[in-house]
């Protein structure tokens, strides 16, 4: 019998939709911001997955808001194995307790939903402990840019059914006020032990190739009465740069007619700011391929639903890519962007590419 533990950071991911590019330290002015909770559905997708595949699989959790009802939801009887010091404030502190109990009693996996500072929690707690436990994220916080991550919540959960392997991979973080700030700070944090599957997303890569002219040939071909939403990266910032603006760099623009609608746009702002006719213009996350739901949940699916999508890469970014991938929250916007579509990866030039939901 395999036992898996579930932990659920429930203010994973509240900050990305309203702006604010991470939630540590934030989860007042989110809420004051409207933002609700994400990590909760996302956890119940995962453990729906889990309860679907798997076979003789006993569940250890955390008590409320933490996993105990999500787990529950999908037809287990969990062994719950603590509370939160206080359920309507939960912090890091709590999800290192739950790591420290679900060791003793021999978990065989500690199935996690939040995101990089979640991971960071719990890998250091078990380098504290000495243990050797795998861990797997399942990706519900703004920054999500560790290797210990499946692709989707529903991978996540397969993938801690059925691993029969596992391997090293790195847990970084990023310094959010500098994040908030235009600035990609990285730090390594710890060495995780994870499952191997395909489904697993690699690291981040930053930097990338030349764009110059993939700037261009969006800027040539914009038109009169198009409302343009310009995603985050520098990629996007060079085609913001040609436009005439200096754009947000790690935030969303919106644009129309030579004006800056909206700047370092939450999602309710973009969808105040749209028109008849709109335009997402975003580029893949390097080295993972992400497309939305990565450092981008501004654009949700409400937003996605209203636009045509522009996807622009360097060639050299693609050539490290074997597919690109959604993970925006919906499944049916999900599966309605999956298959092949063209790139812009210069003026003129394009390249067919896969998108796997």
């Amino acid at each position: 019998m395999r036992r898996i533990a579930v932990v659920v950071n429930p203010i994973a991911g509240m900050g990305g939709r309203v702006g604010l590019k991470g939630t540590d330290g934030k989860v007042a002015e989110a809420r004051e911001r409207g933002a609700e909770q994400r990590a909760p559905e996302r956890a119940r997708e995962a453990v729906a997955a889990l309860a679907a595949v798997g076979r003789d699989i006993e569940v250890l959790t955390y008590g409320e808001p933490m996993g105990e009802s999500v787990v529950r939801t999908a037809g287990f009887d969990p062994t719950v194995v603590g509370e939160p010091a206080d359920p309507d404030a939960t912090t890091g502190e709590d999800t290192r307790a739950a790591v420290r109990a679900f060791v003793d009693r021999a978990a065989d996996c500690i199935l996690f939903v939040g995101g990089d500072g979640t991971a960071v929690d719990v890998a250091e707690t078990l380098d504290e402990l000495d243990a050797e436990t795998p861990m797997l994220g399942v990706p519900a916080g703004v920054k999500v840019y560790s290797s210990v991550f499946g692709v989707s919540p529903r991978a996540a959960g397969r993938i801690a059914a059925t691993f029969s392997e596992t391997e090293p991979a790195e847990v970084n973080d990023i310094d959010e006020d500098a994040f908030r700030g235009g600035e990609v700070v990285t730090e390594l944090r710890a060495v995780a032990t994870v499952p191997v599957a395909d489904q697993r997303q690699s690291a981040k890569q930053l930097g990338g190739g030349t764009v110059e002219t993939l700037a261009e040939g969006v800027a040539e071909s914009v038109e009169d009465g198009v409302t343009y939403v310009l995603g985050p990266g520098s990629t996007v910032g060079a085609i913001k740069e040609r436009l005439g603006f200096e754009g947000t760099t790690l935030g969303v623009d919106v644009w129309r007619d030579g004006e800056v609608v909206a700047r370092d746009a939450a999602e309710s702002d973009i969808l105040a700011a749209l028109g008849d006719r709109n335009v997402i213009v975003v580029s893949p996350i390097g080295g993972q391929g992400f497309v939305f739901g990565r450092g981008n949940q501004q654009l949700s699916p409400a937003v996605i639903a209203r636009c045509d999508i522009e996807v622009v890469a360097s060639r050299r970014k693609l050539d490290g890519l074997g597919t690109l991938r959604v993970d925006s929250g919906d499944p049916d916007i999900d599966a309605e962007l999956a298959g092949w579509i063209q790139v812009r990866v210069g003026r003129y030039e394009r390249r067919l590419v896969e998108v796997q939901a």
